[in-house]
């Protein structure tokens, strides 16, 4: 009996065996990876809060912008209302009016801006009637190779732009069909003219025999929108009057001193333009540009260019075209048309 005791005793692991040291390192590795699993998951919330907070801006900016069309919209179809409610008013001295345009399109005003603040945003906004730009399914070839040329053209190349818009937007004759597209095929493409009017402004990309760097120059002074081929001459800006047929630089720097003090009434241009003028108007139209700048207290900004055109009080407003992020796509233009 003493000798089973004496060896069973002797079978005992001593304090600070391997087992003992077993369990210690089994701890650190449960350790290192709990502290991995938190500095993940610590990575992952971050993340989350990141993606959360840019699509919380997003979501922001969309109501802002959304907001701005409401009041817009608001401040062109409440003259009418106003009208409506007393025949007897005066109409707005500052609002551009025609005999040839309909009653509630003539006491619109063609342009203006407003700011506001919601929440922690400032926003700004613009708008102007889509009659300041040359409609590129509208205007007539004269204007087209005028604006080519106030944007740098040489010679006769503006007339040879201008005709390739007017061929892209004309359905072929059967006699010349097969002639425009074998242009097109001669230069490589795989595609002809679409011979019906432009359904974007960025079809102007397509059409054959236009220098990408004309283009990236045109596209801030045309539309699809005005349905007109004519432009509001107080509200386009310097180079697409300087489009107009006939222009001269002297008439056109007389005509922009003039124009912010001279009454925007149908009598005004031929005082300021001559008489012979063509393709010069006061008329605005119902598809409106509204431009949205929103500066966020906390540094952040967006920017976005909403077309709509205004309805009725059921419904205010449509949306043509929306683009969001506006000024980083300009500079992106910038460095491509830098790079040719």
């Amino acid at each position: 009996m003493t000798m089973r005791k004496r060896d069973r005793s002797q079978n005992r692991s001593p304090p600070g065996s391997g087992r003992d040291g077993f369990i210690i390192v089994a701890v650190l590795w449960i350790l290192i990876a709990l502290a991995t699993l938190a500095s993940v998951f610590s990575i992952y919330l971050a993340n989350t809060a990141v993606a959360v907070a840019v699509k919380d801006d997003v979501v922001q900016s969309e109501l802002l912008v959304s907001s701005s069309l409401e009041f817009v919209a608001y401040e062109l179809l409440l003259p009418n209302q106003n009208q409506n409610q007393n025949p007897n008013q005066p109409q707005n001295q500052n609002q551009n009016q025609n005999p040839n345009q309909s009653q509630t399109q003539a006491q619109r005003p063609t342009r203006g801006a407003f700011r506001f603040r919601a929440g922690q945003a400032a926003v700004t906004v613009n708008f102007a009637a889509e009659t300041a730009r040359i409609d590129l399914n509208a205007a007539p070839q004269a204007m087209l190779a005028g604006l080519f040329a106030a944007l740098g053209a040489q010679g006769q190349n503006a007339e040879l732009y201008a005709e390739r818009i007017v061929a892209w937007r004309t359905a072929p004759k059967p006699e010349t069909a097969a002639n425009e597209d074998a242009r097109y095929r001669s230069a490589g493409l795989r595609y002809g003219p679409r011979g019906a009017p432009f359904v974007h402004v960025d079809e102007l990309w397509l059409v054959q025999g236009l220098p990408p760097a004309i283009v990236e120059r045109a596209l801030p002074f045309v539309t699809i929108y005005s349905g007109r081929p004519e432009v509001n001459v107080f509200d386009a800006p310097p180079e697409v009057i300087a489009a107009l047929p006939g222009m001269t630089p002297a008439r056109l720097n007389a005509f922009l001193d003039r124009r912010e003090s001279a009454p925007a009434d149908p009598e005004s241009i031929p005082r300021l333009l001559g008489p012979e003028q063509v393709g010069a108007t006061i008329d605005g139209s119902d598809a409106i540009r509204v431009r949205v700048r929103i500066a966020y207290d906390n540094g952040r900004q967006a920017a976005s260019e909403v077309v709509v055109l205004i309805g009725s009080d059921d419904v205010p407003y449509h949306v043509l075209s929306w683009r969001d992020d506006i000024d980083a796509a300009a500079a992106g233009q910038r460095t491509l048309q830098g790079s040719r």
